[in-house]
């Protein structure tokens, strides 16, 4: 049954589950963002601050951590066998999150003021929101607690990073590159690896036997990877070589059943086979660059993002949306399409940075890699938003 959104019914069903308004949130502010990076990548609108430091606190802390906190308020209680986060206690926290991403959106094309404004909301929600994470984790009588420690200290991770970005940008000071790259790989991607490390052997059923050290040393040498960048820009490539073989050896060790008939898991396949990829392309563009000085427009990075955590992002918010509403756990035609335009997307991106190495003009793949994210997440919107907002059973669900 259609109902209109202003129905109470509707507004108490929207809000009833902690995913639902966060996927919205994140969805709605990743296609604001790229809009506006594009326009103002080609010139066409002015911004207060520069682009490129826009697209990464756009991306880290207006997408991807208010997904991940509406993944995480549903999951981890489960993950720590404690009760369900209370409605108004996430409803708190995403009304910061709402209003600080209006602010700093608007505030990149209208005033600084709004998008001073706008980040320290969201860095308060951001705070609020890890607290509750951590009263969780206190509260737990779990004998193990080894992955949940790992989640809450990349988001621990998150938070600095996210003052340290905050700081850089009100007084000017020259950390907010140091800052990005502590939040890409010690929050952004060590959290959703800690989660996937655990989900993904266990949603394929592969009993492998946990190795208890992996996360440790994945922290140490990301730390060792950052350190270095911080005194020699792009000298990290041995480590990044170092961790790209770790990473394969261990995602081979699991046995993973790929390629998978199943689009629900084989999306999370490829996810975690980009976070070798990665490092590896990484450790290979960042000694060429060393070398003799080609630029290949942060591969590494987009590699890292758009492969994996964006890729298991999609993989797992569909996952979530679909399992959370009573829909059947089966991807469609069209959800199978979405999946594999996460990879078009990805791809685009990584010609983009070839093209970039060449010296070759790569604005024409510019627009081509933005128009790509932009249809990806206005499909997913299409298709997914109405379940996330009505309950809406897709066809061939159960009612």
């Amino acid at each position: 049954m259609h109902m209109n959104f202003s129905e109470d019914s509707q507004h108490s069903y929207f809000f009833s589950q902690p995913h639902q308004p966060f996927f919205i949130l994140a969805f709605v502010n990743a296609l604001a963002i790229m809009f506006i990076f594009m326009l103002s990548f080609k010139g066409i609108i002015h911004m207060n601050i520069t682009a490129i430091d826009y697209h990464a606190y756009g991306f880290i802390y207006l997408l991807f951590t208010p997904a991940f906190f509406g993944f995480l308020f549903t999951t981890f209680p489960r993950f720590a066998s404690t009760p369900a986060i209370k409605k108004q206690v996430y409803m708190r926290v995403f009304t910061f999150y709402y209003i600080g991403s209006a602010l700093v959106i608007l505030g990149s094309i209208a005033t600084p003021v709004f998008t001073g404004f706008g980040m320290l909301i969201i860095f308060i929600g951001h705070l609020q929101g890890t607290l509750i994470l951590k009263n969780i984790y206190k509260e737990t009588t779990m004998e193990d607690k080894h992955d949940i420690f790992w989640i809450l200290l990349a988001m621990s991770v998150g938070v600095g990073a996210h003052a340290l970005l905050i700081v850089g940008s009100l007084l000017h000071i020259g950390m907010i590159g140091f800052a990005t790259e502590i939040a890409i790989y010690l929050y952004l991607f060590m959290l959703a690896f800690t989660v996937a490390q655990r989900m993904v052997p266990f949603f394929s059923h592969c009993m492998v036997e946990k190795n208890q050290n992996l996360l440790k040393v994945l922290f140490i040498l990301l730390a060792l990877h950052i350190l270095i960048e911080g005194f020699v820009i792009n000298g990290s490539f041995l480590i990044d070589l170092v961790i790209g073989t770790l990473l394969w050896r261990e995602v081979r060790r699991w046995k993973l059943p790929f390629p998978n008939p199943n689009p629900l898991l084989w999306i999370l396949h490829i996810a975690l086979y980009w976070t070798a990829l990665a490092f590896i392309l990484g450790g290979i563009t960042n000694f060429i660059t060393l070398l003799i000085g080609i630029d290949f427009l942060a591969l590494d990075i987009h590699v890292l993002v758009l492969g994996f955590i964006f890729t298991i992002l999609i993989g797992f918010g569909t996952r979530v949306t679909l399992g959370h509403s009573g829909n059947m756990m089966q991807a469609d035609k069209y959800t199978t399409f979405l999946f594999y335009w996460t990879q078009v997307v990805v791809l685009t991106r990584i010609l983009t940075s070839l093209v970039a190495a060449f010296g070759w003009n790569f604005m024409v793949l510019f627009d081509i890699t933005a128009t790509a994210w932009l249809v990806m997440f206005v499909a997913w919107a299409l298709r997914f938003f109405t379940v996330l907002i009505q309950g809406k059973k897709l066809r061939g669900s159960p009612d």
